[in-house]
């Protein structure tokens, strides 16, 4: 049989056969509210890389990829009536970016054998594969970030920061909490002294709190902010000369415009991050041939390279490869939530494979196992230039004191393993 013949036949079977259903990825989007201006471009990012993969690979696996995004403005209430009204659809993974909503929807993917992915946020101790089957936060989580943060000023010190004055400026919600716990263990590790001081939502009125950090001259201010939060305190800082190299944000408090409204005030500020900068990246000369030229990018085409539009642009590849994962431990192309969860758990990030995506460098290796849904919690350091108007990397992926937050996963994991009757899995 000739090649043309065998094509032919090869598509009368396919016709014949079921029709495969979309793979579908819900996005609960926040296009509106006070925190706009990092779910927007995240949003984007997250819808361009399927769109490519559908417009240059014919979708994953030879099956298109559905992005159905809805509406949450980042609130949790309608952040959870969005996970109902979609995961009927054949939902695989749900990533809702927000902490708040998370908690919530834990119990419900799990019941329901859906998957959460909490790429870098939601609850941490959810890292534990044997008390949360469903959930997954790899390739780093918050308590990752507080020690990311810790590590790296031990290293401006000479590993020493015994005497030191860190203040922790956070958005006072579930989001900011989550590293106190974690900077306090280290506090007693390495001997500084932590104050702590709670941002109200939105977070536009912080005048106390710098007036408080002026006062009590601390050598380093940790910020975990997120939205409008972020550019007031930034400015705030400024406003009292705080020294901007002292000052270091969480991955969400380390975006374009987070600083661009300081103007060359913000130069200096710092950023944690676990994802790469900028464009130079050959994934987008595709994503330009096959999504931005052709016109069906998410937006407006004006977050491309952005920090958060890289960050949706790595989820939805995460998601993408932990589909292709699944497809061939199960045989079929065709997969359902169930078999996405067993993808995620086997998932495994190599430098070889990024750079056969065009995203060398872009993440940090790692691999996913059913103890472990976190990843090895590496994690970067980035810092502002306002004159070229971009972040440059300061420190490589590094890892973080496994030590103190393994035991702090096993301690949360547990108490919630005890309290919702789970019996630990992985045996």
């Amino acid at each position: 049989m000739n090649k043309k013949l065998a094509t032919v036949a090869l598509s009368a079977v396919m016709a014949a056969g079921p029709a495969m259903a979309d793979l579908v990825f819900p996005s609960l989007s926040y296009r509106t509210g006070p925190y706009a201006a990092g779910g927007i471009p995240f949003a984007d990012g997250y819808a361009d890389y399927f769109t490519l993969l559908n417009e240059r690979d014919g979708g994953i696996g030879g099956v298109p990829a559905n992005v159905i995004e809805c509406e949450t403005g980042y609130n949790t209430e309608k952040g959870v009536e969005c996970y109902e009204s979609t995961k009927g659809e054949g939902a695989l993974v749900y990533q809702p970016l927000s902490t708040g909503i998370t908690y919530q929807l834990i119990p419900k993917v799990t019941a329901d054998g859906i998957p959460l992915h909490t790429m870098g946020y939601g609850r941490t101790s959810a890292a534990n594969g044997k008390v949360f089957s469903h959930v997954f936060n790899y390739p780093a989580n918050y308590w990752n970030g507080a020690s990311g943060a810790i590590n790296y000023l031990l290293e401006e010190n000479s590993g020493d920061l015994s005497g030191k004055k860190i203040a922790l400026v956070y958005h006072n919600s579930a989001y900011g909490k989550e590293p106190i716990r974690t900077l306090e263990t280290l506090a007693e590790k390495h001997g500084y002294e932590l104050s702590l001081l709670p941002v109200d939502h939105p977070g536009q009125e912080q005048k106390s709190q710098w007036l408080q950090i002026r006062r009590e001259k601390p050598d380093y201010v940790i910020m975990w902010g997120w939205g409008v939060m972020n550019q007031v305190a930034v400015q705030e800082a400024a406003n009292i000369r705080f020294p901007m190299e002292n000052f270091i944000g969480v991955w969400w408090s380390g975006a374009e415009f987070d600083v661009e409204p300081a103007g060359e005030k913000a130069t200096g500020y710092k950023a944690l991050t676990f994802t790469g900068l900028g464009m130079d990246y050959p994934v987008y000369d595709d994503l330009k041939k096959y999504v931005v030229d052709s016109g069906k990018a998410a937006g407006a085409g004006d977050q491309l390279g952005t920090v958060q539009y890289n960050r949706g642009l790595y989820a939805a590849m995460l998601a993408a490869e932990a589909v292709k994962t699944a497809q061939a431990m199960h045989g079929t192309a065709d997969i359902d939530a169930s078999m996405m969860r067993d993808g995620m758990e086997a998932l495994e990030m190599t430098n070889a494979k990024m750079e056969a995506l065009g995203m060398s460098g872009f993440g940090p290796e790692f691999s996913v196992s059913c103890e472990n849904h976190g990843g090895p919690g590496l994690v970067g350091v980035v810092q502002w230039d306002a004159a070229t108007g971009a972040w440059n990397p300061v420190q490589d992926f590094k890892p973080t004191d496994a030590e103190v937050i393994g035991a702090l996963i096993e301690e949360d994991s547990g108490a919630y393993a005890t309290e919702n009757s789970i019996s630990p899995r992985c045996e």
